[in-house]
């Protein structure tokens, strides 16, 4: 049993660890998020939830005592926000999303690998056809996870990733660079998942080709639960920032860092807050097309 603050906002936390409602790795279902993994002691699933003013962990599988062990981490519960607020208050945005949202935390699953799987598989693409391209890889190397959700798969094997040619992800609307990409860093997933930190980490992800700053910072920001990763390089944290900051509707990755300068040691916290509030620049132009490199 778990002991949060009141103010502690478990769903909202807990979404950066889903990719979206229909994650088969993980969900929220009548106020129980279940989270399947590969831990270090074998595979697991996690289930949270609220009791009373308490927090419920079960775990299941071989990995069970890990997830357990972490369930604290994986709920936000080990998210360091001193100093953030003396930070916030020097910019009224920014102090006023603080208090709206600061029962939000951010989680730390301490697995690089399974994090990554979804950050390579979002470069450069629209959410949808990341998403679209996860899900049908979950469901290709389909393992179902321990406990009690028949519907809950494991995330694949890393094994088994590095072990597929990279015309098998064809069909699930991944072309060959970001195949590559996936088949190298599961070759490597077990050194990632070890890990001391989060530098450690971001230095041997981007050593690895295809992996850059912007893939780095969406893995440590929730393997690790760094509240300083900026995702550099990203075609809309820029314009959001600036937008919310200065009034800006259009910036590029050196005036975004500028204006989140001040918020050094939580420059990602800062941006979790935009997200979380749905902060958005003016758009103009039209929206990136989906596309399907299945049918190419």
């Amino acid at each position: 049993m778990l002991r949060p603050p009141p103010e502690h906002r478990l769903a909202d936390t807990l979404r950066a660890l889903t990719f979206s409602r229909h994650d088969p790795c993980a969900r929220i279902t009548a106020g129980t998020f279940w989270w399947a993994a590969r831990t270090p002691a074998g595979p697991a699933t996690l289930a949270l939830r609220r009791d009373g003013g308490d927090l419920r962990a079960e775990g299941y599988g071989p990995g069970a005592a890990w997830a357990l062990d972490r369930a604290d981490a994986i709920a936000g519960l080990r998210d360091d926000v001193t100093g953030f607020a003396a930070l916030a208050a020097g910019h009224p945005v920014v102090a006023r999303l603080a208090e709206r949202h600061r029962g939000l935390r951010m989680p730390a699953t301490g697995l690089v690998f399974r994090h990554l799987l979804r950050a390579v598989l979002e470069q450069k693409v629209t959410g949808t056809e990341a998403y679209r391209g996860y899900a049908a890889m979950v469901r290709h190397f389909a393992e179902p996870a321990p406990g009690p959700t028949p519907a809950l798969l494991l995330p694949p094997d890393p094994a088994a990733v590095a072990a597929t040619p990279y015309w098998v992800f064809h069909p699930f609307g991944v072309e060959q660079r970001r195949a590559e990409t996936l088949r190298r860093v599961a070759a490597l997933a077990d050194r990632l998942d070890r890990s001391a930190d989060a530098a450690e980490a971001t230095r041997r992800m981007t050593a690895v080709p295809g992996i850059g700053p912007w893939t780095a910072a969406e893995v440590v920001r929730a393997a690790y639960g760094d509240p300083d990763a900026v995702s550099v390089g990203d075609y809309h944290v820029p314009n959001t920032v600036a937008w919310a900051l200065a009034g800006e509707p259009r910036a590029d990755d050196a005036r975004m860092l500028a204006l989140l300068e001040p918020f050094r040691g939580h420059r990602g916290r800062v941006c979790v807050l935009l997200a979380a509030s749905g902060v958005q620049a003016p758009r103009h132009g039209p929206r990136l097309p989906l596309r399907s490199f299945a049918a190419f």
